[in-house]
């Protein structure tokens, strides 16, 4: 991983816990058309519908999956997750609520924190990623931290496209 981050943002971003008291900054997010097309979110949910699902992100009663809020400067901005954790393995998936903001380095920011977060406190050293091949943003963000492409293999819906997927590795 790069010894130090060149971004704007680098000081500004850090993770935390998910709340239930960030389910109307997630309502936003479910409001933003490029946003759920980029993250499979389906558009026009109910909010009753999205708190039930935040409800059970920051529970954390789903196995082996861990959701981390995204704050800038303070505020929420998106979400962190590692998902499939097994032995000293997990997969990593990071996505800005805001579109407004991509493209920043906050994506960067924040997998890097994740990745720490995921060797310090869990003792990951294997993090594996998964990115639709159009989504360039994505993938020249895991490549830059030092992800290496390992297979392609499935596919899966981008910005409403059907595309391939490229899946990323990390060791520590």
């Amino acid at each position: 991983m790069e010894e130090h981050m060149k971004n704007k943002f680098e000081k500004y971003v850090t993770i935390r816990p998910i709340t239930l008291e960030d389910y109307s900054v997630v309502v936003d997010w479910s409001r933003d058309k490029a946003f759920c097309s980029a993250n499979g979110w389906e558009q026009n949910r109910s909010n009753e519908e999205i708190y039930r699902w935040w409800n059970l992100c920051v529970s954390g009663e789903i196995e082996n999956f861990i959701r981390m809020g995204i704050e800038c400067d303070g505020r929420l901005v998106g979400y962190a997750d590692l998902a499939n954790i097994q032995d000293n393995t997990a997969e990593l998936g990071i996505a800005i609520g805001e579109s407004a903001l991509w493209g920043q380095g906050i994506g960067r920011a924040s997998a890097m924190r994740m990745i720490e977060f995921a060797s310090e406190e869990l003792g990951l050293e294997i993090i594996d990623a998964e990115v639709n091949q159009d989504n360039i943003r994505s993938r020249r963000m895991l490549e830059k931290i030092g992800f290496k492409e390992v297979s392609r293999l499935g596919s899966e819906e981008y910005m409403g496209v059907q595309g391939p997927l490229i899946q990323y590795r990390f060791i520590q």
